[in-house]
This record gives C-alpha cells, structure tokens and sequence, in this order.
C-alpha cells in the first residue's frame, strides 16, 4: 500500500552538511581535519539519502514537518521520485568533488581553503533542502539558501573580474527571486495552500488570465538559474570561480535547481492536464527552443574552455525544461533522465578542464593542441563525456536525447524534434574540435606524459565511466524517472 511515511531521515540529510561546514570553521587550522570532516559528511549525507531509496522504489513518500506558519503554509520535507533522484544525485557526486577539490585546491596552494570548504558544505545542504521541499515555501527558502551560500565560491579569487561576476550573479538571481516570492504569494491567494500535489494544487477553475501571468511569473523567477536565455548572463560570468565550484554549479546545484523548480511548477503546482489545456507546455517548449539553438551558436565562437562549457550548459539545461514542456510521458522521462546524465557528463567536463589548468595553467581551446598525448586518461574521459553530449550510443546522453526525440514525435511536434537534432550537429561542432586539437593536432611544445594529481584523476574517471555505464545499464534511473509523472 502506498503512503506518506512520517521520517526525521530529510531533515538528517539537510542538517550533516550544515554541521560539517560548523565543524569545518572550528577546525580551520587543521587543514587534514578540514578536509575529512568534509567527505566524511559527504558520505554520510550520500549514506542517510540512499537508505531512503527502497522506501520511494516500493511507492512511498517520506514526509517531515517542521511546524506550520499559517494553514496551507509550512516548512516541511517530502521525498519522492524526484526528490530522490536529485539527492542522490547531489551528495553522490559532493563526494566525488569534495575528493577532487583536495587536489586542486592543494595543488593551486589556493588562499581562504576554510572558507570555500564551509560554504561548499552549506551550498549542499541547501541544494538537498530544495531537493526535499514538500512546499513552495520550503523550497525558497532553500533557493535562496543556497544563492547566499555559493556566491563566496564565485567571488573566491577576490579579483576584480569575479567581483564584477559575483556582483552581476547576485543581481540576476535575486531579481529572479523578487518574482518567485510575488508568484508564491499569488498561488497561496489563488489556491489556499502551497503544498506540492501530484497533478498540481491549483484550481482549474481559476481565471485563465491569472493563471497565464502566475506561470511567466515562475519560468521567469526559475528560469534565471536555469539560465534561459536571455536571463543567462550571469553564467559565463560566474566561470571565473575555481573549477570545483564551476562543476558544482553546472552539475548539482545553482543552475539544477532552477531546473527542479521549473519541473515541479509544471507537474506538482499547475498540473499537465491544466497546462495542456492552456497550450502553455507548447509555448515554454519554444521559449527553450531558441536558448537550446542560441547558446549553442554563442559556444561555438568560445576559445575558453570553461566558457565554451557554459554555454553547452545553458543549452543543455533547456533540453530538460523542453522534455518535461511536452507534457507527456516519454518526454518527461527524457527530460528527468537528461537533468541526471547531464549532471555527470558535464562534472566531467568540468574535472577535466581544472586537471588541464592544474597541469599546464591553460585555459583556451586554441592552448591545447596535443593536450591528449600528455594528459590521455583525462583526455579520454573527456572524449566519453562529449560522447555523451552529443548523443553518440552506448553513452547515457543517447538514451535521454532518444526519449526527448520520442517525446516530440508523441506531441506531433516536428519543429521540436528538428531542433533536437540541430542542436545535437552543433554539440558535435563545438565539442568535436576540443578533441581533434588534443589528440590529432601537432604542438610545437614535447609533451611529457603527466596527469593531474590522483586526487583530481579519480573522480573524473570515475564520472567518465558512469556516463558510460549508466548508458548500457539504466535501469535504475529509468525506474525513478518512470514513476514521477504517477508519484
């Protein structure tokens, strides 16, 4: 029988990281403490997550209150289907960058290490707080949570550049957030509650007009830190933070949960059925359209690597936001698998750009000309994770591009489907020179076999790996993605 289950374990997994990041302030002159109070907690965390996991698979929720502010209106947890998959997903690979941040941080001799550890810490605990939020209370206050916690890693250098960046990332996300508060007092005026609800909680018989502003409202205030364009900027800006921190934003936080919140709007505050009848899944499905084709253009003319990056991410982040448009089943569990796939295809990415800096101090594409005959094991997953992008089998990104191709052949959209496939010969044509240059390309400079410290090598073999092993056995993910459209 399936039901909500009372459980203190939600607030267990919030609460490890912010007593981590304490612990790791109080123990600041200790750096070999620091560092394992932070992937103690991290496994800790991944550990209290998963043990959730059999609960949700058998049909559960697990549920947790706090207290209430006012009837319909609470702080309060609950971890379902896609709660789950965001958990696990964010204190899993918070593992694998809290052991790669060690290496970078030490090899780079970086300044303000207690610092960036401690807000590293909160920065997760937020992201699992949105990622369990059982109202849209709860989940902005996480939201904004965690844009607090991060901005001290885009700001690290403390150089001019990333004040300018920190600065302009502050100004875009909470001015987002401005709007989200006005539309979360407006669904508590309109539908008495703002609890998420399979189906959505509000009411069909609501003025068609209201409704249509309340939805702009909440794709404008989610859609800055999913980075739609032209609300985006703020992206390729924040680049100038160390690599850690860029592969924690792309990945696991800032910019995934802006594309939680944009999923649960659709499916557990308006609803599919409301949204169809509206027509305003197809209108936010060409919205993203244009940032999928756009940002992808911007990403080919990039010679830094870390930018050319970005933007792939901005492109990236719409697929799923397209998928889940659709409002039906396959692109649903397309655009749940890509939110997924991408997080570890991209980290990827990201490990392999800050191994290449730690390694030669080089930044641009046009740098790395034989890059591959030096560095080939951190080369060779990056060929695996630009597989993945682009959509090449046996790699993850196949499965989820081939759902979200399904998804608009169910919804009759061929103008959708071509800008999939577009978008997928331009992936090719940005990542596709980044890998010829490593491996192909003659270098005036005698390369020497050398590679990233193990600290750094480990996490992003084994997150090359999974991109590929997770696209041969996806049973798992298939399994959560598959029961979020039902509960």
């Amino acid at each position: 029988m399936k039901m909500d289950m009372l459980s203190i374990r939600p607030v267990l997994a919030v609460l490890v990281s912010l007593m981590a990041a304490i612990l790791i302030v109080v123990f600041r002159k200790y750096k070999n403490i620091r560092e394992f109070l932070t992937i103690s907690a991290s496994i800790i965390k991944f550990i209290i997550i998963s043990s959730m996991l059999p609960y949700i698979l058998a049909g559960n929720t697990l549920y947790y209150e706090l207290f209430q502010i006012l009837p319909g209106i609470s702080v309060a947890f609950r971890v379902d289907a896609l709660g789950i998959l965001f958990g696990i997903l964010a204190s899993f690979l918070w593992i694998l960058t809290s052991i790669y941040s060690i290496g970078y941080m030490r090899s780079l001799n970086e300044h303000s290490q207690t610092r960036y550890y401690a807000f590293f810490a909160l920065a997760l605990s937020s992201a699992i707080g949105v990622a369990f939020s059982a109202t849209l209370l709860t989940l902005f206050i996480f939201y904004e949570t965690l844009t607090l916690s991060t901005y001290p890693l885009v700001v690290h250098k403390e150089t001019p550049k990333a004040r300018s960046a920190g600065r302009r990332y502050l100004i875009y996300t909470l001015s987002g957030s401005v709007v989200l508060l006005f539309a979360i007092i407006l669904s508590y005026s309109i539908a008495g509650t703002l609890d998420f609800v399979n189906g959505g909680f509000l009411p069909k018989d609501t003025s068609i007009t209201n409704l249509q502003i309340l939805f702009v409202m909440f794709i404008i205030g989610f859609g800055v830190k999913s980075a739609f364009m032209p609300l985006h900027s703020w992206l390729p800006s924040a680049m100038i933070a160390p690599t850690p921190v860029s592969a924690l934003l792309h990945a696991v936080a800032v910019v995934k949960s802006g594309i939680f919140g944009v999923i649960r709007v659709i499916y557990f505050v308006f609803g599919s059925e409301l949204l169809l009848d509206m027509g305003l899944g197809t209108v936010l499905a060409y919205f993203v359209s244009f940032t999928i084709i756009v940002a992808s253009l911007f990403a080919l003319v990039q010679d830094n690597l870390k930018r050319r990056l970005a933007y792939s991410t901005i492109s990236q982040l719409s697929y799923i936001a397209l998928g889940v448009a659709l409002l039906n089943h396959n692109g649903l569990v397309g655009g749940v698998l890509h939110f997924v796939y991408h997080a570890l295809m991209k980290i990827t990415l990201f490990f392999c750009a800050g191994a290449i800096y730690v390694v030669t101090r080089k930044e641009n594409i046009s740098e790395l000309n034989g890059i591959g005959r030096k560095m080939p094991i951190t080369m060779s997953m990056f060929f695996i994770a630009v597989l993945g992008m682009c959509g090449f089998p046996p790699t993850c990104g196949f499965i989820s591009k081939w759902y979200l191709l399904l998804g608009t052949v169910n919804a009759e959209q061929l103008p959708l489907a071509i800008v999939l496939l577009i978008s997928t010969l331009l992936n090719v044509a940005y990542f596709f020179p980044i890998v010829f240059r490593a491996f192909f390309k003659g270098s005036k400079t005698r390369f020497k076999f050398k590679e990233a410290p193990l600290f750094m090598l480990v996490p992003l073999i084994l997150t090359g790996f999974l991109s590929l092993i997770l696209g041969i056995f996806p049973d798992m993910v298939f399994q959560l993605a598959e029961r979020i459209e039902g509960g």
